[in-house]
Order: structure tokens, then C-alpha cells, then sequence
């Protein structure tokens, strides 16, 4: 059975309780197997691709993208950011060197 035989589509309407919940359960199915491999995380409407060098990233990219258009869901190209070497997510900054808390999170804590 493929992933688009065993997924149903999932409609949210406004004031549907636990909505975000079953859009993440939506997306994890639909990208199951390239969280998986850990070069993609998903949490909520966020997705991020890191991969261990710039070999194979423009296709995880591309099939990350194709799998969304496939179940209807899209990206806002001006909310993306490409290929880049840090990023900030859930308050955390994300780097090839590893992970740490952002600047202005730790400066508000040592004042």
C-alpha cells in the first residue's frame, strides 16, 4: 500500500478543535520517511531540510515540494529560506556546529 493509498484527506475548518494537531499528523504522514532519515523535521506549517553537505539537497528539496503540491499543500515562497547555514527555529538557532539558544534569549536571562 503507498502513502497516498493508506492517506485520507484531512479538511479543517475555522474553530475546529485540535486542528494544528491533525495538521501535524497530516504533514509527519506525508513526509514519514524523510523525517526519518532526520534530514527534515516538521513542526506544525515549518518544515526545515538540512542535509550533511550541498550534494542531494536541491533534490530533497524538490521532493519535499512535490509530495506537499501532491496532498494540496503549499509553500510561501517570500516565508522561505534557501540554503542557508543557520536558521532560527522554536527559539533555537540551528548551525552545522550544532544547536544553541538564540543571543536575546540568553542576554534576558544572564540580566
Amino acid at each position: 500500500m503507498t502513502l497516498e493509498e493508506s492517506f485520507e484527506p484531512i479538511i479543517m475548518f475555522f474553530g475546529l478543535t485540535n486542528s494544528l494537531a491533525t495538521f501535524q499528523v497530516m504533514v509527519n504522514k506525508v513526509l514519514r520517511d524523510l523525517i526519518n532519515t532526520g534530514e527534515v523535521t516538521a513542526f506544525i506549517d515549518n518544515i526545515i531540510m538540512g542535509t550533511k553537505s550541498e550534494e542531494g539537497h536541491n533534490e530533497l528539496v524538490e521532493e519535499v515540494i512535490k509530495r506537499l503540491e501532491k496532498n494540496d499543500l503549499y509553500v510561501k515562497l517570500k516565508k522561505c529560506k534557501w540554503k542557508v547555514k543557520e536558521v532560527g527555529f522554536l527559539e533555537v538557532v540551528i548551525r552545522p556546529e550544532g544547536i544553541k539558544m538564540e543571543e536575546e534569549k540568553v542576554k534576558g536571562i544572564l540580566e
